[in-house]
């Protein structure tokens, strides 16, 4: 089943333990103002985000707000600034960094990428998440998904990966 940017927020609030209002800030701090209920919307599951026995077609809300690959990588810009602090701009290099998400095909990638910035995470720190949740990572595997895309030893990242590494955080989060 492929995960939606829906689903890799709802999977990360989870993991990183975050509450409404602090999903609210990260969307402005990302530059994205959205209000509480507007969190909401985007975090509900879809139709085609149910798996069997995950969660029950009742419980679909209507008023779903989808989350577009800009929105992904702003909320994830934003979480680099709430737990890292603003960080100001080198002389001659522009106040916002450009959009790292090309495509639907580099959405995890850049996931984990932020998510080692966000939470200063180590190669190290993230092979070991992911042995938590099961799967086991050479380091030089690790390194090619954290690569810029174009770089010739770059290697897009499946879902497995970022399923699992989102699975792992939870563990690590949440006890």
């Amino acid at each position: 089943m492929d995960m939606n940017n829906n689903d890799i927020l709802i999977r990360l609030r989870y993991a990183l333990d975050l509450k409404d209002i602090e999903m609210v800030e990260i969307f402005k701090l990302g530059g994205i103002d959205v209000t509480r209920e507007e969190v909401q919307k985007i975090l509900t599951k879809t139709k085609d985000s149910y798996e069997e026995g995950f969660g029950t077609m009742d419980a679909i809300d209507h008023d779903h707000i989808p989350c577009d690959n800009f929105m992904l990588e702003s909320y994830l810009n934003g979480l680099i600034i709430y737990k890292r602090g603003k960080q100001e701009p080198k002389p001659g290099q522009n106040e916002n960094q450009p959009m790292m998400i090309k495509s639907n095909a580099s959405v995890n990638n850049v996931l984990l990428k932020k998510l080692k910035i966000a939470l200063a995470l180590t190669s190290e720190d993230m092979m070991s998440i992911l042995k938590d949740a099961g799967v086991i990572i050479a380091k030089g595997e690790l390194s090619a998904l954290l690569r810029k895309e174009g770089h010739s030893n770059y290697r897009k990242c499946g879902d497995r990966y970022a399923r699992n590494f989102l699975k792992g955080l939870g563990m690590r989060y949440r006890g």
